[in-house]
This record gives C-alpha cells, structure tokens and sequence, in this order.
C-alpha cells in the first residue's frame, strides 16, 4: 500500500508540473472550445416559444460595480429587441451569449444620457459584428430622430474606415447607424408601436417630469404580458398598463439610501452633488410604490431594476426594499446584469435564470 501511494504521489506531481509547463497550451484548447460553441450556438432558437426578458443593464447613472446602464432585452419567439441601451449595456448584450447581429429593434423611454450613450456601439456591433445589410429601427417618442441623427453623424468617419479596411461585401454599407422610428401617444390609450410575429407592443405615456416625453412599454406574445414603466414617479399609467401582466420590470430608487448620499456629500462640502442627491427622488419611484403598484396590478412577478443607488453588497438589499415585501406578495427580485426570466407560451410558469 506503501508503494501504490508513493507512486500515487509521483504521478500526481508529474501531472501537476505537466499542468504547470503546458497550461497555456491547455488554457489554448479550452479557448476554441469555447469559441467553437459562441460561434455555433444559436441561443434565441434553444428558449422555449414564449416571452423572455433580461437584463444587459440593471444599474443607473451612479457608478455601480455589479449594474451596467438600463438595459432591457426581450425575445419574443425567436425575435430579440432592446429597451434602452446604456452605458455597458452593448458589452453585456455578447457576455449574455446573445447574437447582437439578431436585434430586430431597439425602443427608448426617454432620452436621459444613461439611457442612450451606448447607442452607438450597439449600431457598431450589429452591423460591422453581426452582418447587418439594413439600418437598426430605434422607437421612440418625439425627439429620437434627433437622438438618431447625432450618432449616426458622430458614426460617420468610423464608418468609412470600417468599409475601406474591410471591403463593402464583408461590412455592407446599407447595414450602418439607425433609422429613427418615431411614435405619437394616444393621452387616452396605450399607443400600438409594433406588430409583427405574434408580439405586439404598446406604448403608454408616464410621469418623469421635467424630462418630457418618457414612456414605458407593453409587450405581449402568445399569452403573456411584460410591462416596463421605464423612468417615472408612481403614476396611473404604469398600474393601467400593468393589470394582469405576467412581469412588472419597474425602476427603483431608495429615497432613506438616496439621503445618506446628499448627506455625506454635504458634509464633504459638495453641495452640488447633495442638490442633486436632493432632487432625484421626486421623479422615480421608490421600492414601496413600485410593490404596491404590482400588487394593485395583480401583477404575478415584481423585477426592480435602474437600481439607485448602487448596491455593493447584498446586504444592503433588505434596506433597499424596505417594506416591500409586506406589500406584495408575490416574487420580488432586485435586479442583476445577467437576470434572464423566461415565461414560455400560453402558460403561468415564470422561470428565473442567469447569463453571466
């Protein structure tokens, strides 16, 4: 027994230096192995026919290490769209291991920096990236041609330079930038914005005074209903458009968290950063309201997400709720990059999982 450990022991170290002096050939193998899967796997056709939503982007404009900016994919089928892209959000569209060549569409609530400025890297990779032979449509209420437009200009010179390096049959010139899609709401009802394959998508006006205008979103398929409240404070739009859904994905900001910001900032001398910190909550929703608005909604499932502050650790979690919990009853899930809930067709199921 002696000697069969001794040996052991030999060979486990001759594996171990092995490992040692060949790890970056090993580390070389597993990295095609994982290539050959990113480049094979065809992620929207695995899900099962439904709706799904997840989060390339569950943070806000404060720095935050865990939240990239707002951003909201929904596959609808094997349709994949985005609702705002912000900073981070593209990144973590391709970690997410979902094809950014397949956007069909990208929809805007408002047009707040932090929702928008990675707009122009989502046009880059869809079209140099993903072989995009048409421009991506960006929906969005009065003002997204002019949002568009900018970064369409701002685009131009990459553009040229993209063509001439690698030739016009592998980056098509027709695939390049946006193309504005804009709506008008109805003040009364919810106003259509698409409907194509099965999804239909509402929009419906909400309250995030002075940024004016600011919408959230519908979506429907197959039975199944997400509504986004995108950036507001507690308004009747949002409980309207959310009777019956499935999801609620609603914004979040702890007002008492919030305050010990402007305090300290104050106490700091950075009276600039405390107004602000001041300012903020009266046009979003804090953790409470959004709970009562899923509860009054009869909404099934609650997903917070433009997260304010940002939460370093998750223990900061249960003051950032506060009493939400006592108010609705149902799941409630503060939001995380990488948060990807699937609601297959024509079914009450609502499945939690993760993608980074």
């Amino acid at each position: 027994m002696r000697k069969f450990l001794a040996a052991l022991f030999v060979v486990a170290v001759a594996l171990a230096i092995g490992a040692f002096f060949f790890r970056g050939q090993i580390a070389l193998a597993f990295y095609d192995r994982a290539l050959k899967k990113a480049m094979t796997q065809d992620v929207l056709a695995e899900l099962p026919d439904g709706l799904s939503i997840g989060l390339c982007g569950a943070g806000s404009p404060l720095p935050d290490p865990e939240r990239a900016g707002p951003c909201v994919v929904i596959v609808a089928g094997t349709k994949m769209y985005i609702v705002d892209i912000g900073e981070g959000g593209s990144r973590n569209i391709g970690r997410m291991g979902l094809p950014i060549g397949k956007v069909e569409a990208l929809f805007l609530t408002h047009f707040h920096s932090d929702h928008i400025d990675s707009l122009g890297p989502l046009m880059l990779q869809r079209w140099a990236g993903g072989g995009a032979t048409s421009p991506m449509p960006v929906y969005g209420p009065p003002g997204v041609d002019e949002v568009v437009k900018g970064f369409n200009q701002a685009y131009t010179l990459d553009r040229g330079y993209r063509i001439a390096h690698h030739g016009p049959d592998i980056i098509h010139p027709g695939g390049f930038g946006g193309e504005a899609r804009p709506f008008t709401l109805d003040p009364d009802v919810p106003t259509l914005v698409l409907d194509q394959d099965g999804l239909t998508v509402h929009a419906f006006g909400v309250d995030h005074h002075p940024i004016e205008p600011a919408v959230g979103y519908i979506f429907e398929y197959k039975g199944r209903k997400i509504v986004l409240s995108g950036d507001t404070r507690k308004t009747p739009s949002v409980f309207a458009a959310a009777k019956g859904a499935d999801l609620l994905a609603h914004e979040a900001l702890a007002p008492d968290m919030v305050q010990r910001i402007s305090n300290a900032a104050k106490a700091a001398g950075r009276d600039g950063l405390a107004h602000i910190m001041n300012d903020i909550p009266n046009y979003h929703t804090s953790p409470e309201e959004a709970a009562e608005q899923a509860r009054d909604a009869g909404v099934a499932y609650l997903l917070m997400y433009h997260i304010v502050p940002a939460l370093p650790i998750s223990a900061l979690e249960g003051p950032f709720l506060g009493k939400s919990q006592d108010i609705f009853k149902g799941p409630i899930r503060i939001g995380h990059d990488g948060d990807f809930i699937i609601l297959p067709a024509n079914s009450k199921t609502i499945t939690l999982t993760h993608r980074l």
